[in-house]
């Protein structure tokens, strides 16, 4: 597997633990309001869910993370279901929520999954 398809996963994988940061944590700072375009009354009505999101964030990452410590065929395997995750995730996510979720998951996502069977 090439360096390019590490370095991508391995920055796919950081997005996603900077996502659970913001969804766990900043949901109502001013960093997190300005990251998801929400108010403080939203974002307090909001915050259990957003957790919950950040969580499953958190899981995406781990099984990058896991795939890329692997290595070989069995890290390759793990890696193209958790990248299947995230682009399933991102076209859901662009579909019902907002289209700049297309460009921030569900590309990245594809462009790892083409280099990982490059």
């Amino acid at each position: 597997m090439s360096f390019a398809a590490h370095a991508v996963v391995a920055l796919i994988g950081l997005l996603h633990v900077y996502i659970l940061v913001l969804e766990m944590f900043l949901w109502e700072k001013p960093a997190g309001l300005r990251a998801f375009g929400n108010t403080p009354e939203r974002a307090a009505a909001t915050k259990v869910l957003a957790a919950n999101q950040g969580l499953y964030n958190g899981f995406l990452a781990a099984g990058l993370f896991w795939g890329l410590w692997l290595g070989g065929p069995q890290g390759r395997a793990v890696m193209a279901f958790f990248l299947l995750c995230v682009l399933v995730a991102g076209l859901y996510g662009a579909a019902t929520a907002s289209r700049k979720i297309l460009f921030i998951q569900a590309v990245p996502a594809a462009l790892g999954l083409a280099l990982l069977w490059l």
